[in-house]
């Protein structure tokens, strides 16, 4: 067994040796499904109990039949700052928040030339000012005791795809977001950290048009670990930035994409 297969199998809800989350309390957007998902997991393996807000009801239920009292579930619209509030006051109904992940998105997209306004806004909304909503409240749970913050950003947030202007703003646009709430909020003992993933197994994945096996060879052609990512992959990276192991990390992006981004974004025009 490799070395990542071994912390795979971890956040899969295997016995860690020691728990960094123990006692700790959680919130994460995007939180029932995907990397989202991916990230409760590996939370609740090592100890935290956790807040998702999520806006799809079914996985939500699905969630919490499958966590029971290790979790608390609130159907959440990022994008509506009275919802991200009310997140927060269900984390911290029984004690203070002390880590963070927003992992809500949507993946939609046109060539600019063929870019619906709407379709702009609901990608921008979603992906970048949901989070700016959300590093906002967390950050004010934190100010008293401290924390951390890890964002959902991707290798688009500095490698342009076909198609994916609007994503591609919102996730530059994360990043940017994750430098300057560091710089805002170090003083109070929070850091704010943001993962850039590659292509991993999400239902969001196969939504788009990237589960099918012509289009994985075509990803698998540019990345030299020669396997696409799964959840467990960011999970791991995520929690070891949120974790006291990364306590001297502030304002930083990591790419975790098997090393895509060492080649070329493939070119995807002919298969989706």
């Amino acid at each position: 067994m490799t070395h990542t297969q071994e912390g795979i199998d971890a956040l899969g809800g295997g016995k860690m040796r020691h728990p960094r989350f123990q006692g700790k309390s959680a919130v994460v957007t995007g939180g029932a499904s995907g990397i989202g998902l991916g990230i409760v997991r590996g939370l609740i393996s090592e100890g935290a109990t956790v807040t998702i807000g999520d806006f799809n009801p079914t996985t939500l239920e699905e969630v919490a039949q499958e966590f029971g009292s290790s979790v608390k579930t609130l159907l959440v619209d990022v994008r509506s700052e009275d919802d991200i509030i009310a997140l927060m006051q269900l984390a911290t109904s029984d004690g203070p928040l002390s880590v963070a992940f927003n992992a809500a998105g949507i993946g939609e997209g046109a060539p600019i030339f063929e870019q619906e306004l709407a379709q702009w806004n609901k990608v921008v909304d979603i992906c970048l000012t949901g989070v700016f909503l959300a590093v906002k409240h967390e950050s004010k749970a934190m100010l008293k005791s401290g924390g951390s913050i890890v964002n959902i950003a991707s290798i688009n947030s500095e490698v342009p795809a076909y198609g994916a202007t609007a994503y591609s703003v919102a996730k530059a646009g994360v990043q940017m977001v994750t430098k300057n709430a560091a710089l805002d909020l170090g003083a109070y003992g929070v850091r704010v950290n943001a993962i850039a993933p590659g292509i991993v197994n999400t239902p969001m994945s196969i939504r788009t048009g990237h589960g099918t096996q012509v289009v994985i060879n075509k990803w698998l052609e540019k990345t030299p670990l020669g396997r696409i990512g799964q959840p467990g992959d960011i999970a791991s990276a995520a929690l070891f930035l949120a974790s006291d192991e990364a306590s001297w990390i502030t304002g930083e992006t990591l790419f975790v994409d098997g090393g895509l981004t060492l080649t070329a974004y493939p070119d995807l025009r002919d298969v989706t």
